[in-house]
């Protein structure tokens, strides 16, 4: 098992560290040109800018019982068709269950941005330590239990 992050302006990629060097989890941190990171303890893959060539890669180097964080949901989507677990850096996670409806929403506030007069879009809220505090146990959650499935294969 290992975890793979959409590391392009993720903010929980050092939660996602310590949880990964806690567990002893290889961690793979994938970014394109623009966005170079440094790690201690993560791989980086460093991706051409090409639209979606980061979200590509990691599609393609994800393995059965792997977890992916991203904020795509068409990411996601994918990561749960090659049976890995998928988390958003919100911890919600991303399930067979829940993932049609979640494309679908993505496609419908698509649309209405579309055919909006308006041209001013209102970005995410400030994030606060209790996200962070949310995401870590969720996906330590998460972990635990990839771990104790990995076993029972």
């Amino acid at each position: 098992m290992k975890i793979f992050v959409d590391a392009d302006a993720c903010p929980v990629v050092h939660i996602v560290e310590k949880l990964a060097k806690k567990y002893e989890i290889p961690c793979k941190l994938l970014c394109d040109t623009n966005h170079v990171l440094r790690s201690d303890y993560s791989d980086v893959i460093v991706v051409g800018a090409g639209a979606d060539a980061v979200d590509f890669k990691l599609i393609s180097l994800l393995h059965r019982g792997d977890i992916c964080v991203s904020q795509d949901y068409g990411v996601a989507a994918m990561a749960l068709g090659k049976g890995c677990y998928a988390i958003h850096q919100s911890g919600k996670w991303y399930t067979n269950e829940n993932i049609d409806q979640m494309l679908m929403e993505r496609h419908l506030a698509k649309k209405a941005r579309r055919s909006s007069r308006k041209n001013h879009l209102k970005g995410p809220a400030k994030r606060t330590e209790m996200d962070d505090q949310r995401f870590e146990e969720s996906f330590e959650k998460m972990i635990r239990k990839a771990l104790a499935e990995d076993k029972t294969v």
